[in-house]
């Protein structure tokens, strides 16, 4: 959680009609860039050095970054999204990613991987299969993951959420914040687990990053909650991100 850099890709015009799985109203553009902005501002007050990546219209959902690839200190691995939209993608996150790191890892299997459903925690990195991401991606990405050094256990989303991380982040050292359909697993054995409010299931997907801790504005329970566990909280507006089914996490990738 102590990142030192992060990339971010500035929304394109085409955001407002990027995937979603609802019928609600589009997003308004002006105040889509707005949350953005006001995120991209938040890494840096955070202490990260971003570096902020051009628009890419043909691809509405491009500035969700974390979807199409993982970075870690050792290296990035660049991932076959589950979306067939998406996966031209990769190609435009690719010389970015080499402008950082010796190591670029890709996967070149059938399987699909979205960035949403891989967890990074202290022991293992999770990585929970969705309708974006197919057990043979999961598998070929543990395998990516293992050259990196990096031990994987494979999980499941549960029905009706469309990320693992859409239901679930990691708040503090042993500690997760989670929708009530996984306060029951045994995905977290071992871990303090926060279960978001009622009526805050928005809520669970949430950014850690040093001594802060990235919430969504809209669910002021979940945030009195944290900040009763004594975590710092900045608290954004995702609004308009989270009518094309987004969150926190997804529109930056961080080392």
């Amino acid at each position: 959680m102590r990142f030192t850099h992060a990339i971010t890709r500035t929304p394109a015009p085409s955001a407002v009609h990027g995937i979603r799985s609802g019928d609600g109203p589009d997003p308004d553009f002006p105040a889509l860039l707005a949350e953005h902005a006001a995120y991209v501002t938040a890494l840096r007050d955070a202490g990260l050095a971003v570096t902020e990546l051009p628009p890419l219209d043909a691809f509405p959902d491009a500035l969700f970054v974390e979807d199409v690839a993982l970075t870690f200190p050792e290296g990035a691995i660049l991932l076959r999204p589950g979306a067939p939209a998406r996966a031209g993608e990769v190609a435009h996150i690719a010389a970015p990613l080499r402008d950082h790191h010796h190591v670029v890892l890709a996967m070149t299997g059938p399987g699909h991987v979205d960035g949403g459903d891989v967890l990074r925690r202290a022991d293992r990195v999770q990585i929970g299969l969705s309708k974006r991401t197919d057990r043979t991606g999961a598998e070929e990405l543990a395998l990516l993951l293992n050259q990196l050094g990096y031990a994987t256990e494979i999980t499941k989303t549960p029905p009706g959420v469309l990320h693992f991380k859409t239901g679930c982040s990691l708040v503090g050292t042993g500690v997760m914040l989670v929708i009530p359909e996984l306060v029951d697993s045994q995905r977290f054995v071992g871990m303090q687990v926060l279960v978001t409010p009622d009526g805050e299931k928005g809520a669970a997907n949430v950014l850690r990053v040093g001594e802060y801790l990235l919430v969504n504005a809209q669910y002021p329970k979940t945030r009195a909650m944290l900040e009763a566990e004594g975590l710092r909280c900045i608290a954004l507006c995702t609004e308009q991100i989270a009518r094309i089914d987004a969150g926190l996490s997804c529109m930056s990738l961080r080392w």
